[in-house]
């Protein structure tokens, strides 16, 4: 992930802000008395440096998805972002996954990108469609505008959530400095998104702090955490999110969704699997699944 990448993180400031003051109350008001289940997981899965670590030794290429569902509850879905699936191609995704697996797939940029979010186009009710076959295993689809989505196009986000099906939940991330300045423009677009029942992107990552807010507009919190390489830094950052989840839950949330971003995706399921033992530490109650690195052959069985 290059959006907001930063080589030196030296001076970087990773205190997260306070906590959005009517998160307690939106929380209080949504709960519906259900353990907090947590989904944990990278952005992507073909991934040939994961065999013999996290995927076992001499696994196939056409088996990384099986092996990752094994170790990982979700993903966050990139494919979907460059093209819409076929039917085939989304059952095939659904029957090579557990049951408790969880896709969020991302909204293809030629609806994300265009001037008037696809609202105009057919292509919207296509990707719906097909979102739609994946059943019980959609997490949320999630919405990622570009960095040029400012202000001014809130009114087309209206139009275009009034015609997104109840039966996908949505999360939606933008990038525009004025959404985190304080003219107002942020508590509008957080404003409408909990009127419309949409979940917020949290976004932490070294270069832009502005977006790493903290506040909910539903009952589920999604976290986009971007790491630096195992930096001492990322352990930190995991545990003062551990924390603040841990108020949340104690509150009423009830979902939780932690992509876990490293450079080149090559330590992602390292990060993860400190995110997991953490979360198992500090929310023992919580439903979750987390990675396992792979044993030596002579000390394991196969996952499979």
């Amino acid at each position: 992930m290059e959006f907001g990448k930063r080589s030196d993180i030296n001076n970087v400031d990773f205190t997260l802000r306070p906590d959005a003051p009517g998160n307690a109350s939106l929380l209080h008001r949504l709960h519906q008395h259900q353990p907090v289940r947590i989904y944990i997981g990278p952005t992507g899965y073909n991934m040939k440096e994961w065999v013999g670590k996290w995927y076992p030794v001499a696994t196939k290429e056409r088996d990384f998805l099986k092996a990752y569902g094994k170790q990982f509850n979700t993903i966050e879905h990139n494919t979907t972002h460059y093209r819409i699936p076929d039917t085939a191609t989304v059952q095939r995704w659904c029957d090579e996954t557990p049951d408790d697996f969880r896709f969020c797939p991302k909204v293809p940029q030629t609806i994300s990108h265009a001037r008037d979010l696809g609202v105009s186009s057919t292509e919207l009710r296509v990707f719906f469609e097909q979102m739609r076959q994946f059943g019980p295993k959609m997490g949320y689809c999630f919405l990622q505008l570009p960095p040029y989505f400012e202000p001014k196009y809130l009114p087309l986000l209206r139009r275009f959530l009034e015609k997104w099906p109840p039966y996908i939940p949505l999360a939606v991330e933008v990038r525009h400095e004025a959404f985190f300045d304080n003219s107002g423009a942020g508590a509008a677009f957080f404003d409408l998104l909990e009127e419309m029942s949409v979940a917020s992107i949290i976004t932490d990552v070294a270069g832009r702090r502005d977006v790493c807010h903290s506040q909910l507009t539903n009952n589920c919190a999604m976290f986009r955490f971007v790491g630096n390489g195992l930096h001492p830094t990322d352990y930190t950052r995991v545990d003062a999110w551990v924390q603040r989840v841990r108020t949340w839950v104690e509150a009423g949330l009830e979902t939780v969704y932690f992509f876990s971003h490293e450079p080149d995706n090559l330590l992602a399921p390292d990060l993860a699997l400190y995110v997991t033992e953490q979360f198992r530490r500090h929310i023992p109650a919580a439903i979750l699944r987390g990675p396992e690195l792979i044993k030596s052959p002579g000390e394991q069985g196969s996952l499979f």
